[in-house]
């Protein structure tokens, strides 16, 4: 049986889409899940596109989700080279089969000159009805030709598709798709501009040669699929054709369209892996890893969108993925995107983590608030909101006020909490915790809560005002575990600067 071979051919054009992760992705768990093999390689042959920076953004976006590379760009192989530039001689063996075998042919018509043709005809395609009214090889003699590729005028060179019959393109996916060749253009396969092949021909010899048997990629290559069919009898290659699988496109949230970076951009969620700087114009796009996403999240967040186990289990980590992944559990329609559900899963995942390793990550962020702490009581923190947040940065909009005094109050909170007799009450807490000399969580609030009691206040006209004096809002964890961090002095400085500052 023919070992499994995957293949994973982005366009060094620009940052990673989040839709290029996801085709990555299942490919990557269909060679797991089969034994098989992996492949990266660099789509480059439309040098006009190419942008600096890409291939090892690819790459390191790769790294970061866990998508191990077995062949290609950055690991080398018995296949080499794996980017397409630098293949010119071996695509040029295979056009020149083509044009010997009257399977293409050489066309010397200008852009200026396709354009009139376009408005001559309406819905013009370059194919068995008008190449005979163009300028090639078809309709010039063997002298014009060779006078013209000596003159050095430029040229491409066209697959010749004959009309009437159907393709059948057998999808693992789809089922079998039929194409009628008559709708087919002739594509160019080749331009003599920078002696580089398109996408349709450098694919087709790069898939044979480096022995690809499944190529699963977006739905977006279908309609390529008819003529990559037709590529492989032409060259012969038939009986080692890879089995095609199309997957289905990720939707914008609300399901109408292809998922773009506007989503992202209008609905604040990124839609790439990593963060990318445009090297022209230096606009910044947000990545997941940026934003505080696990790996791991968005690795079990990206499978689930158009493929489906057959289980409950949300949860899975790759290993899981990769033994239970199939083709046949894809689905052919495309999948929402649901950035939320994306923050669930992280949360997820988040409160996995151990609190050590947590704390270490939100340093990072503290260091750059100019904001320093000692470990044990980072873990703390960590510990009492973790459960409250989505991702790594929520946590400072969760923790801030165990780094810094409030400076101002919620006035709505004021307004309902922040009585009369407020004052008095926050003035009788002070010296309560001024007496206290375990500050404890557990000691603390078992003393607090003793001295409500007797005095018989009311629980809430007490907690609510000492929560808006430590903290400036009515929100956060547990109040006593709050002021076990922060400390007994700090705590009783809070009050007394609500005292002074909140007025009624």
């Amino acid at each position: 049986m023919k070992k499994v071979r995957v293949r994973f051919a982005p366009s060094p054009t620009g940052p990673l889409h989040i839709g290029g992760v996801r085709t990555a992705l299942y490919n990557y768990l269909f060679a797991k899940k089969h034994g098989g093999d992996m492949l990266l390689r660099i789509e480059d042959t439309d040098s006009a596109r190419f942008v600096p920076g890409a291939e090892e953004y690819i790459i390191e976006a790769l790294n970061w989700l866990g998508i191990k590379i077995d062949e290609g760009v950055g690991v080398g192989g018995l296949h080499a080279p794996y980017r397409q530039s630098e293949r010119k001689a071996i695509y040029k063996k295979y056009v020149d089969q083509l044009l010997e075998n009257n399977l293409a042919y050489i066309a010397f018509d200008t852009p200026a000159e396709l354009d009139v043709k376009r408005t001559e005809i309406a819905n013009f395609q370059y194919d068995a009805s008008t190449r005979n009214q163009m300028i090639n090889s078809l309709t010039l003699t063997k002298e014009e030709v060779k006078a013209r590729i000596e003159n050095g005028d430029s040229y491409v060179v066209r697959i010749k598709v004959e009309p009437g019959e159907d393709i059948v393109v057998h999808d693992l996916i789809r089922g079998e798709v039929k194409i009628n060749a008559s709708i087919i253009d002739d594509k160019v396969l080749y331009k003599s501009s920078d002696g580089l092949p398109t996408y349709h021909m450098a694919n087709i010899v790069d898939d044979h040669l480096m022995e690809i048997s499944h190529v699963i990629r977006g739905e977006e290559w279908l309609p390529s699929a008819p003529l990559h069919v037709l590529l492989y009898r032409y060259l012969g290659w038939e009986d080692s054709m890879p089995q095609f699988a199309h997957l289905p496109l990720l939707l914008k949230p609300e399901g109408n369209g292809k998922l773009s970076k506007r989503d992202g951009d209008k609905l604040g969620f990124p839609v790439f892996p990593l963060q990318w700087i445009d090297p022209k114009t230096g606009e910044k796009s947000s990545g997941y890893r940026e934003a505080g996403y696990f790996p791991e999240a968005v690795v079990n967040f990206l499978a689930l969108l158009g493929w489906n186990p057959g289980t409950e289990q949300e949860i899975l980590s790759m290993d899981e993925l990769i033994h239970l992944f199939s083709l046949e559990k894809v689905s052919k329609s495309g999948a929402k995107f649901d950035y939320e559900k994306g923050k669930w899963f992280n949360h997820k995942y988040l409160q996995e983590k151990l609190n050590k390793e947590l704390a270490l990550l939100y340093a990072s962020i503290l260091k750059e608030k100019g904001i320093t702490t000692d470990e044990e009581t980072l873990i703390k923190i960590v510990a009492l909101i973790k459960e409250r947040s989505n991702l790594i940065p929520d946590f400072w909009e969760q923790s801030a006020f165990f780094f810094q005094a409030p400076t101002s109050y919620d006035e709505k909170a004021v307004q309902k909490r922040w009585k009369s007799e407020t004052p008095q009450l926050m003035s009788e807490l002070m010296a309560v915790l001024e007496s206290i000399t375990e500050f404890s969580a557990t000691n603390t609030e078992e003393v607090v809560k003793t001295w409500i009691a007797q005095k018989e206040y009311n629980m809430g006209a007490v907690m609510n005002a000492f929560r808006l004096s430590v903290v400036g809002e009515l929100k956060g964890p547990h109040m006593f575990d709050i002021i076990a961090v922060i400390g007994k002095k700090e705590t009783i400085n809070r009050i007394n600067n609500a005292l002074k500052n909140i007025l009624v």
